[in-house]
């Protein structure tokens, strides 16, 4: 695999200096959106930060949707790395740590990042779809849980499920298709229940919610993580970290 000097060094000036006007309109756009918010994002606005005239910034992006479509990515995959590692760091056979430091790490990064948080589990931005090239990012940091309720279940470990739990298997069969067809429905639903709760409860920290309902974020959320622990059939173990990320 090339390096990024030797791309570099394989590149003309003409490409090198395309390169550096996307990375720079890019970091404009970072900025942007966390000054403006996505649904605020205006192409014309960043191609006159960077000196450009509007029509030129097409050359890179060729519509606002398609830059959204970028730092979107760009989200879901640095959230999907940061999971991803946590998670590689923990004994393969101590399934209760490798979800418990999954769902820190998902909590950690949310609140380091809040406006890349935002974009990617806010709310919809008014006009854009998601395009299909999304999804794979999307679905790393479930990947990865779902990874572990693999190797539970194959492990032996058998969850309780309710007779509710088991009608609701059937909401899940494509993801359980797609993703999982190892695990049986049932706990593929509970393992989406969990995913879900997750991130319901880092929501509501990101966007404000808990302000005067809950005083210590990082307790309830340890909490939380040791209940989803107890039903998938692993045990408790969640630390609290007191509130910080």
């Amino acid at each position: 695999m090339s390096t990024p000097e030797v791309a570099a060094g394989a590149m003309t000036p003409r490409q090198l200096a395309r390169e550096r006007t996307k990375r720079e309109l890019l970091s404009v756009a970072r900025r942007h959106l966390r000054e403006v918010g996505p649904a605020a994002l205006s192409l014309r606005a960043i191609a006159r930060e960077c000196g450009l005239v509007s029509s030129a910034v097409y050359r890179y992006f060729e519509s606002r949707d398609a830059l959204l479509t970028v730092l979107i990515l760009e989200a879901y995959d640095d959230l999907g790395v940061h999971a991803e590692a946590a998670e590689r760091l923990v004994d393969r056979g101590d399934l209760g740590q490798r979800f418990a430091r999954t769902a820190q790490e998902m909590r950690a990064w949310a609140l380091k990042n809040p406006h890349q948080y935002a974009l990617i589990y806010g709310s919809p931005v008014p006009g854009y779809a998601a395009p299909q090239i999304t999804v794979p990012s999307a679905a790393r940091v479930g990947t990865v849980l779902f990874g572990i309720l693999g190797d539970a279940y194959a492990s032996g470990v058998r969850p309780l499920v309710t007779p509710a739990l088991r009608e609701a298997g059937g909401a899940v069969s494509q993801l359980q298709r797609d993703y999982c067809p190892e695990i049986p429905e049932p706990v593929v639903a509970l393992g989406v229940e969990s995913w879900v709760r997750l991130h319901g409860a880092i929501s509501f920290e990101v966007f404000g919610q808990f302000n005067q309902m809950v005083a210590s974020p990082g307790d309830l959320y340890a909490f939380i993580i040791d209940e989803e622990l107890a039903r998938l059939g692993f045990g408790g173990g969640a630390e609290s970290d007191g509130g910080t990320p």
